[in-house]
Parts: C-alpha cells; structure tokens; sequence
C-alpha cells in the first residue's frame, strides 16, 4: 500500500519510478543555470530540475551558473533564456522563433538536455515540461517547441479580505484573515508553483466584489509580500477593485469616472500599487452589476469608468484593465416575454468598441448567463473587433455541483472553444478570437474563477484539481485532447498503473454528461435554486418568478424560452446570420439546446423521437444510475493508490451517488405536477423499495411538510418533536427474507449535528452523524430542502421478512434528526 498523501504537492508529487523503468534514463551530473537571481525563474528552474530528478530518479545533480564549463559534457541540463544562452557562446541558429513565454526542449546525441526560454518564464515552464514527461515515464524529446495560444493565462480568485472565499469550497483563504494579507504566505508560493507548472502566468488575488480595505497601507504593503512570494515562479499579481472606494475610504462625495478628485484619487492608489509590486498586472473591475455601483450611477458609460482606471495605469506602468462584461438588472420583470437577461453583454456593450481605451480588454463569461452545465456562447464575442476579449471560465463548479460532484469540465469548454461563430462569414471559432489571431489583438487570452484554499486538497476535492490542471492546459493550447490532458493529469497525481488511469478516465469523461442528465437538459440550465446564495442542489421551481432572469419559464403545456427574433426576446440576433439562422429555427437548433432558444408543449417530439418531457424522465433516471457506478469502479484501485485519497474520493462518490438520486426525483417529481404527463416507463413516483418516513409508527417523532414539495419523497419528512430528546421510526419490513442494502434519505443542513442510529430485526447495522458540512466544504443549507438532502446507504444487511426496521435519531440544535425515507433495495436494483 503506497504511503497516504494529502494533496498538497497536486500533479507535482514527482513519486520515484520503479528502479526498472530509472535505469533507463540517463544520469544527470549536473544542471546550469544561466542566472543566478533569486527571484528570476530560471534559478527556481533550476532548483526544480534538482528537486525533480531526486524525487523521480533518485539522482542528486549539481547546480551552477557557467556555460563555458558544459562545453562538449554529456549529461548536463541547461537552462535559462535563449538570450542568455546566445549571450554565453551557444548556438541558438537551430531554434524556431518562440513567442512570449514559449520554450524550446531538446536532448542531443550525448544526452544533455536544453531548456531554453523566450523568457525567464519560457525556462521555467520547460523545465516543469521535462519533469512532467520525466514523472510519467517519458524521455525528453528532440527539438520541441511550445508557444502559449494567447499572452493572458489568468485566474481570478474570489477571496475576501476576512478570509472567507465566495463560492470558496476549501476551507478559508491562503491569502487574507481578518481583513488582512496574511503573514504566512507558504501555501501562497506553493500556489505559484502549482500555476506556473501548466503555465498560468497571472493571478487577481481577491474577489471581485472586493472592498476598499485591500487598499489600506498595511495591506497594500501586503500585496508587496504576495507578489514577491509569487515572483519566483513568473506569476504576477493584480487586484480587484470596488468602485466606489473614492466615497467609502477616502470619503469623496463622489465616484464619478470623470471627477478630477476621483482621478487624483486613483492616481494616488495607483502610484502607491506600483511602488510595492512593480509588475503589477492590473485591476479586475466589476461595476453595474448585481446591485455593484459603477459608471452607470453616476450617468457615464461603461467605457467611461473603465478608462479612468486604464489611464492611472499607463500613468504609471504597463497593466491593463480587465472589465467584466457581467452587467445586467437583476430585477428583470418576468411577465414582459421580451425581457432575457442573456441579451444584456450585447445591449450593454455592443455599441462601446471603439470606446475604450488600449489597454481595456472585456471578460466574457463563456455563456451569456452563469456558468450553466449547457450554454451557446456569448454572442458579445461577435460584438468586438478593436477591444481585446478575455474569456472567463470557471474552477470552481459553482452550479456544476461545487466539488462534492465529481464534474470533468474541459468536453463542456471544447463546446464553447471549438464553435466557429462565423464573424463575417470567414471561420472564426472562439479559440482563434482568444489567441488573437482573428482580429490581431495584441492581448487577449483567459481567465477562470479559482477557489483553491488551505484545505491541504487545494479545492475540497482529489478529483477537482483535474480541473485547475486542465485549465492551465487548455490557456496554452485550447486544441488540447482532453482524454490526453485527464490521462496526464492522473499519472501525475495517482499513479501510471493502467487500471488506475483506465478507471478514472472513465468516470472523468462521463461525469459532466452525466451531471448534465440528472441536473438540467436540453439547454434547460442547471436547474438549481439561484434565489438563494447555493446554487447547488435541485429547485426548479426557483428558476422562474424571479428578478436574476434565469428562467425556465415553465408552466403546464410547455418549457424554454423563445429566444428568437421572430417571436421572442431577439436573442438568436445577436450571433452573425449564419449562427442566427441555427439557432432560429426549432428544426435546426440541436436538441442539447432547444430550450435555450423556443418555447415548446412538452410533448414536442426531439429529434432522438422522444418527446421532451419523456426525455427529462430518461435523462434524470439514466444520468442518476449512472452515477451509481463510479464509486464501485473507483473501488477497483484500492491498494493501487494510498488509502487517505483512496478513502476521500470514495466518501465523495458515495455522497455524490446518494444525491444524484435527490436531483433525479426533484426534478422529475416537479415537471409531472406541472403537466401531468406521465412517465410512459412508470418509474417516476412510483418506488417499491420505499418506506416513507411519515408512513412508519413514530416515537418523539412527527410530519412536517417540505418546501419546496419535490424535496421529498410525498413531500413530507419527520422531524423530533422536540430538540433535546431522540426520536424513534420503526416499522415491519414487508419484503422477502434476503440479503438488501438499505439507504437512509435524511437531511443534513446547518444549525447543528443530529445523530443516527439505524436498527435491522434488533441488530445495529450503522450509526452515522449529521455532519457533512464540516467535511464537504460545499455551500450548505439552513432548511430541508434540495441542497441539505442526502443519503447513506448500508450494504449487504441480512433480512428476514417481518423484522422490525428502527431508526433512531437524536437532534442537536436546530437540527432535528430528520428523515425523508427508507430503502430496502435487492442487489443490483437502483431506488
């Protein structure tokens, strides 16, 4: 059994090859470094070449700064800038032109490596190059050139200055705690490394809806030690900026983009950024948003606030102004068919290109509402010729099951950067806007929402880095295979076994399909609950007769908005007329995002044959029971990965399988009360393995009702009648004698930590504790509703028919013990 790891080391364990598969690469004497800066990355190149080859080959390689004395030595690595290298008497007249950032890697006949860099970055990411090959088992290769797709390879963080993380599911900032930079900043250089391994070269180190506090002396002398903990390894930081800050800290009565004090005022800041991070990168603004003051509150244009902040930078330095396009009214007026929340980066920004100074460049999100499990991309991409774009993914599965759902999301971004939008008519997928190659734009590139945290697992969750791995991966080329990029990733993080690789490659592709299934289909979006700040478990209800616009607008003959211009809200006009034409009409439109774009009965018949609402039926009940398999498969390695990531994963898969079920009847259960269509498979409402709660005898126990309705089996669940007194359901089991697994539904939210003890014919079979929000991380609830609903299951219990069944649960605080329902269910049957 391999020795438990944490996590903390990511894909850069560099676990030691079998002696076997060492003996056959070459013995490294020494490695040359050409720079010996301490905080240059080719030094931390160097030292991670040193590092690396001990850990993986057990070689122990000198470290020094002279070319001349590597002259005709074999088995010598040398690393550093091609610059440096020409400058020391190298021969650089066989390199291909490199970009910024690129590298160039080569091993020659006497089985000396070159590394050499574009840059001081170039060279460190040639180096983790080799030691990723070196750590899978692969020689260095001849001649290998990487260039990055764009310049701009960043992530937004989303910590908040008192150390909480916004859709943080990881435990609490690396970098803030009490309204401060942090004085320990190791995770933080730790952080740096993991980035600068698959090459992200820049970081906004706070949320967006940030606050004027980051500012303040202390911490702005804090941004200093950020950036200098992150320097090293070629990661340079910005910020996040709150647009009032003139009013709220300097006391201005005024943020007007356009008041000579409000300029002063970010001159000032802007001065004093600079003093403490040279290379500061720029600032992230999100304005007129989400109730966010911006240009817009004091009657100028977007393009006016934003160049106000552009121009304090050219004053100063070289960054740029990232302005999200993420401006709408999150008060739309639902009954106007007209009103659609996707049009606003159109409406807002469409009319701004030429308005914006040259160093503002516009963040889209990759669809035009919120990372949804489906979206079309956003038409604002058609929109900009002379403004350089970035595109915003995310890390962080905000709707896509935040960690605790194992989601794989690089086939979802292939969706978005594959799609050719066909700008004047000439091919133009978006990929090829990001690189700028398309409109010449000088920066461009990506963005992604990051939520790593001092859990030692970076983001809650083994599986979830796969993510953070593979968004590196697809900022430097989007072309990317992503079967080749999970397969890389799992030899780096677990092992090169092929069971191990076959196995999590498996679950990895299937898994955002099968969210996709059991969450929201058709285009539908992840039918979450966005009223509240989850925006995890299942209600569909939510996603209509709200202000944020994200609706469904469901009722009992159809579903999906009519986002068309000839009926609808014009939506499918903003693409160019090729795209439009698509996407107008139902006959053409692809069913995976039908109703994004009409309006339709729900027994429209897909192109598959299946009318729609059969369709959400078989895809809910497929996507769930597919689910159902991944724990089992991930069984299979134990003893081939250490039993600490073992264990954890398994919990997860476990709790995910339990909750994919909770998806699956909420939603079905929701849309056969809304058209009284039957399910023609009668599986929806209908559970013969199922003991409702409130159907057993009841001892401290009683009914309540749940809302919303489709949160529950019956809609009802039992609660203790009281908060300091345990509570007993039992009943006669009705079902053969035999061997069953037998699944508890309860729910586990906030206020406290309920106990459980489950009882078979007088056996205990289990005990368990209410207390996932202490191990999940995820966004948790305060009420028994979609989000807190889950599962535990028992398996193998040996029962005889007539045995009593008995759980007994204990409350804690506000959390009284309940449960939703029992099953008893035969091997292989699925609730």
């Amino acid at each position: 059994m391999p020795p438990d790891e944490s996590g903390i080391d990511g894909w850069l364990r560099y676990a030691p090859l079998s002696p076997e598969m060492a003996s056959n690469f070459t013995q490294y004497t020494s490695i040359i470094a050409l720079g010996n800066d301490e905080t240059s990355p080719v030094l931390t190149a160097a030292k991670e070449l040193q590092d690396g080859l001990n850990k993986i080959l057990k070689q122990r390689a000198n470290l020094s700064y002279d070319l001349a004395t590597s002259t005709d030595v074999a088995d010598v690595i040398v690393v550093g800038t091609i610059h440096n290298f020409s400058h020391a008497g190298g021969d650089v007249g066989h390199i291909p032109p490199l970009k910024e950032d690129g590298f160039w890697l080569d091993r020659s006949q006497n089985n000396s490596v070159q590394i050499l860099g574009q840059n001081d970055r170039g060279a460190l990411y040639g180096a983790f190059e080799f030691l990723m090959l070196l750590a899978q088992g692969k020689p260095c290769p001849f001649g290998y050139v990487s260039n990055p797709s764009a310049p701009i390879r960043w992530i937004n963080q989303w910590d908040n200055l008192d150390g909480s993380i916004e859709r943080g599911y990881a435990g609490p900032s690396i970098f803030f705690e009490n309204m401060a930079i942090q004085d320990d900043l190791t995770r933080v250089s730790q952080y740096a490394r993991l980035m600068a391994s698959v090459r992200l070269n820049g970081i906004i180190v706070n949320n967006v809806n940030s606050h004027h506090d980051l500012l303040s002396p202390r911490n702005l002398a804090g941004l200093g030690r950020v950036a200098d903990a992150m320097r090293p390894w070629g990661v340079h930081i910005g910020v996040a900026l709150f647009f009032d800050t003139p009013k709220s800290l300097a006391g201005l009565s005024t943020s007007d983009p356009l008041d000579p004090d409000v300029i002063a005022f970010w001159d000032r800041i802007t001065a004093q950024l600079y003093q403490h991070v040279p290379d500061l990168i720029g600032y992230l603004i999100k304005a007129n948003s989400e109730g966010q003051p911006g240009p817009l509150t004091y009657g100028r244009t977007l393009a006016e606030g934003a160049n106000l902040f552009a121009d304090a930078l050219k004053r100063y330095g070289d960054g740029v102004v990232v302005y999200r396009a993420f401006v709408y009214n999150h008060h739309l007026d639902e009954s106007d068919w007209k009103n659609d929340r996707a049009n606003a980066a159109v409406e807002y920004f469409e009319d701004m290109d030429t308005q914006f100074a040259d160093n503002v460049l516009i963040q889209i999100k990759y669809g035009p509402i919120d990372f949804q499990v489906r979206e079309p991309v956003s038409p604002l991409f058609c929109h900009l010729r002379k403004t350089s774009a970035i595109i915003e993914f995310q890390v962080t599965q905000e709707y896509l099951g935040q960690q605790s759902h194992v989601c794989y999301l690089p086939p979802l971004w292939r969706t978005i950067l594959d799609f050719d939008l066909r700008i004047d008519g000439k091919p133009s997928p978006v990929r090829e806007l990001l690189s700028g190659e398309r409109f010449k734009w000088k920066r461009s590139g990506y963005a992604a929402v990051v939520n790593v945290g001092s859990d030692s697992t970076w983001l809650g969750s083994h599986l979830a880095m796969s993510n953070l791995y593979a968004y590196g991966r697809y900022a430097w080329n989007p072309r990317s295979d992503e079967v080749a990029v999970i397969q890389d990733w799992i030899r780096l993080t677990f092992s090169s076994h092929p069971t191990v690789v076959n196995v999590v490659t498996g679950i990895s592709m299937e898994s955002w399909p099968t969210y996709e299934n059991y969450s929201g289909n058709l285009g539908i979006q992840t039918l979450c609950d966005i009223v509240k700040t989850c925006h995890y478990g299942p209600s569909p209800a939510a996603m209509d007769n709200n202000g944020w616009g994200q609706w469904t607008r469901a009722d009992a003959h159809g579903i999906g908005m009519d986002r068309t211009v000839a009926t609808g809200t014009g939506y499918s006009g903003q693409y160019p007329r090729e795209v439009s034409q698509i996407f107008e009409k139902i006959e053409s439109t692809p069913d995976n995002l039908l109703l994004w774009f009409h309006h339709v009965p729900y027994t429209h018949h897909l192109k598959s044959g299946k009318t729609v609402i059969q369709h959400f039926y078989d895809a809910h009940y497929e996507g769930a029971a597919n689910v159902q398999t991944f724990a089992p498969r991930w069984e299979a390695l134990s003893g081939l990965i250490d039993d600490a990531r073992f264990k954890h994963v398994l919990f997860r898969l476990k709790y995910q399988a339990g909750h994919s079920l909770v998806w699956r009847d909420s939603i079905n259960q929701f849309y056969l009360a809304k058209c009284g269509i039957a399910d023609k498979h009668g599986r929806v409402g209908h559970h013969p393995w199922r003991i409702e709660a409130e159907a057993m005898d009841l001892t401290g126990y009683t009914v309540v009702p749940i809302a919303p309705f489709e949160a529950a089996s019956g809609s009802k669940a039992i609660i203790t009648t009281t908060s300091d007194k345990p509570g007993i359901a039992k009943c006669n089991l009705p079902f053969d004698s035999g061997v069953y697994n037998i699944a508890v539904n309860y729910y586990d939210h906030l206020g406290g930590t309920a106990q459980y003890k489950l009882f078979v014919g007088g056996r205990l079979i289990g005990e368990w504790a209410g207390d996932l929000s202490k191990v999940l991380l995820h966004d948790f609830s305060d009420l028994r509703d979609g989000h807190s609903a889950t599962r535990i299951t028992f398996d193998s219990v040996q029962v005889k028919k007539g045995d009593i069944l008995e759980v007994v649960g204990t409350p804690d605080g506000t959390e009284l013990a309940p449960i939703d329902y029992i099953s008893v269910l035969p091997r292989g049957v699925i609730d």
